[in-house]
């Protein structure tokens, strides 16, 4: 059974509006590539998805680190949940109807931890509590606007760890109590 994960940056004011974040140190890009490349796969919604698909072309600016970033995330399987979107990229599945539903189905069949991606999503898989960890990857800056990482009040969370990552950045992980 999959165990779903939903993880962001967040500023200090519980943003995570990722375009006005500064780019991640080394060491904590570095997390990122292990992360993905021990991950299951990935669900997105469709904003989400569309930011993440900068990755699926290379760039002749990316370090080393990025193009292997690039390379365990474009062979992953991805399930991006979208009612507006009529087709999805390489080793990408659109769920288009009842996401739950097939969330759950999917959960069910996957073995190991697949990352959620995006705060809406994320509130209606939480509200139907296939949520099984929260991972704030708390930034030192304070946004005062954007998209808030939880997106509606979350049932009683119980801290399950907490690790800092490079100099500046502090990852918390809940569970559900």
């Amino acid at each position: 059974m999959a165990k779903l994960v939903y993880g962001m940056n967040v500023s200090l004011d519980g943003y995570v509006d990722h375009q006005r974040f500064a780019p991640p140190c080394a060491t904590l890009f570095r997390h990122f590539v292990e992360q993905v490349r021990d991950q299951a796969g990935s669900i997105y919604g469709r904003c989400m998805y569309e930011s993440m698909r900068y990755w699926d072309e290379d760039r002749p600016e990316w370090s080393a680190d990025h193009r292997e970033y690039a390379a365990v995330w474009r062979r992953q399987p991805k399930w991006v949940v979208s009612r507006t979107l009529k087709s999805v990229g390489p080793h990408a599945t659109l769920i288009a109807d009842d996401a739950v539903a097939a969330i759950r189905e999917l959960k069910d069949q996957v073995t190991g931890e697949v990352y959620v991606g995006g705060p809406v999503l994320a509130g209606s898989l939480a509200d139907s509590g296939l949520i099984d960890a929260y991972r704030l990857y708390f930034h030192p800056f304070v946004l005062g606007s954007g998209k808030p990482f939880f997106t509606a009040p979350r049932p009683p969370l119980r801290l399950a760890a907490s690790d800092r990552i490079g100099e500046q950045t502090v990852r918390l992980t809940y569970v559900p109590a």
